[in-house]
């Protein structure tokens, strides 16, 4: 199955109910300079098609992947990291935890994921991009 996307992209798939989310995603278009990520929420068809494509198991892993053409799929912390070091100094500084053991970052990831609804709170539905912004989702 082809992903539908230019190789000089990068697809973030985020949970569209999820406000945290919502406002990442806000946060990284505001900060990607160098237009490199397009989004779509989980819950979309192509991000159906990766789960599928990729058989991750959404019980385990419903927030945030990134995909790359020719690199496939990263999960958790590693995703979130290797987003923040695409978007330029200072937040490409966060990719130095990357250093830090993957169990490590990813309990510390799964507990915010775990609590993100409580927190920050869910929509009814996923967000609807701006006539603007329209171009950097897929559906």
């Amino acid at each position: 199955m082809e992903i539908p996307i230019p190789d000089n992209k990068k697809l973030i798939l985020f949970d569209g109910v999820c406000n945290l989310c919502d406002s990442s995603v806000q946060y990284i278009i505001k900060h990607d300079k160098r237009d490199v990520f397009l989004f779509a929420p989980l819950q979309s068809d192509i991000g159906k098609q990766i789960i599928n494509l990729f058989e991750i198991d959404t019980n385990k892993t419903d927030s945030i992947l990134l995909y790359t053409p020719n690199k496939g799929i990263e999960y958790k912390s590693t995703a979130a990291l290797k987003i923040a070091s695409n978007l330029g100094f200072p937040q490409n500084v966060m990719s130095i935890f990357l250093i830090i053991p993957t169990f490590i970052r990813n309990a510390v990831y799964d507990f915010i994921a775990k609590n993100r609804y409580k927190w920050y709170g869910k929509k009814e539905a996923c967000m609807i991009p701006t006539p603007e912004l329209k171009e950097k989702f897929l559906e």
